[in-house]
């Protein structure tokens, strides 16, 4: 009984760009009349998603509703941010009925699991469950390891060689954590992608869980809230690259933040971003753009060289402030490049 009273806590992981905010934005349109409330995480001190998520509050998730940490890993920084975060969102007037966190794409859940048996809040959350998303296209296509071929052939050769990039360590800690697994990108990934992604991604799972295949996050709230797996008392079935570690670092990565005058030509900065995908091994950039003659802001997103990019509300009394967040391996990230990459 003292479970039941807990308020329901689901945690939603994937690696950088898998679409966890679209998920989270979709979920608070259809939430079936529950009270949600959201934590949003992001790498880097400046934040993107919790604007995004805010402008798609409503009257079951109203924007006081939606707390954004950007001051670090929410794994890294539970004393400090995540436990008082929580608390504020439970002392809220209405209670919510549910919460959402959406970890960074570079965070690792299990740290985060092991917070919910802090005193201050043990008694009063619970997590639900813990949603994995994975971009079907990336996965498929084998992004996680430079060349796996290469990478077996010299484990082979020596058994104490580890090999495994960082970012296959972030997915694999991810997915071993998940109570389901959503494949994201359906469509761009396409029949033979899809099976190509469960294949792998089915060879890293320590237990069997279900995956789905999802296209802009949409996936019916029924299915992946509601869950009641208590996953804080069961870390055990979730194995991590860090167990047994005291602390973890993100010193693999790296965030850099540049502000851009206004933009008249939208594909020259497409083709830009994608250049310095390729050239500067840039993984993640997404941002606001002020386009010129244009009274509506650019959101602009990019996986690698995907960029996406729509026209999402008008810039109003706020600043007209074109910013992009741009994350890469801390050994490859060049800011100087970047800036030079960019024209600034």
């Amino acid at each position: 009984m003292n479970t039941l009273a807990k308020v329901p806590v689901t945690v939603v992981t994937g690696f950088l760009g898998s679409g966890k905010t679209t998920l989270i934005q979709h979920l608070i349109a259809n939430a079936n009349g529950k009270k949600l409330a959201v934590l949003v995480n992001e790498f880097g001190s400046e934040g993107v998603d919790g604007e995004i998520l805010k402008s798609c509050a409503d009257v079951n998730c109203p924007a006081e509703n939606i707390v954004e940490l950007a001051n670090g890993c929410i794994c890294c920084t539970v004393a400090d941010d995540f436990i008082p975060a929580m608390e504020q969102l439970l002392s809220r007037r209405v209670k919510p009925d549910h919460i959402l966190i959406e970890t960074s794409g570079l965070a690792l859940p299990k740290p985060l699991l092991k917070a919910f048996d802090w005193p201050e809040i043990r008694s009063r959350i619970t997590v639900d469950g813990v949603i994995a998303l994975a971009d079907a296209e990336a996965v498929a296509a084998g992004r996680f390891a430079p060349d796996p071929v290469a990478v077996e052939a010299q484990r082979a050769a020596d058994e104490n060689l580890d090999h495994e990039t960082p970012l296959s360590e972030v997915f694999e800690d991810q997915i071993a954590c998940a109570d389901i697994v959503l494949l994201t990108k359906a469509d761009l990934a396409g029949v033979q992608g899809l099976e190509a992604a469960k294949a792998a991604i089915g060879a890293e799972m320590p237990r069997r869980v279900p995956m789905l295949a999802v296209v802009d996050g949409a996936v019916d709230a029924r299915i992946i809230l509601g869950l009641e797996a208590a996953a804080e008392d069961d870390l055990a079935a979730r194995p991590s690259h860090h167990d047994g570690e005291d602390e973890h670092e993100h010193n693999d990565f790296a965030s850099v933040v540049v502000e851009l005058p206004e933009v008249a030509d939208i594909e020259a900065l497409v083709a830009s971003i994608q250049r310095l995908a390729r050239e500067q091994n840039v993984l993640r950039a997404k941002g606001y753009i002020a386009v010129a003659g244009k009274p509506m802001r650019l959101l602009l997103q990019s996986v690698g060289e995907r960029v996406r990019y729509q026209f999402d509300m008008a810039w109003g009394t706020r600043p007209r402030r074109s910013k992009l967040v741009l994350i890469g391996e801390h050994d490859n990230i060049d800011e100087a490049a970047i800036r030079v990459g960019l024209g600034l």
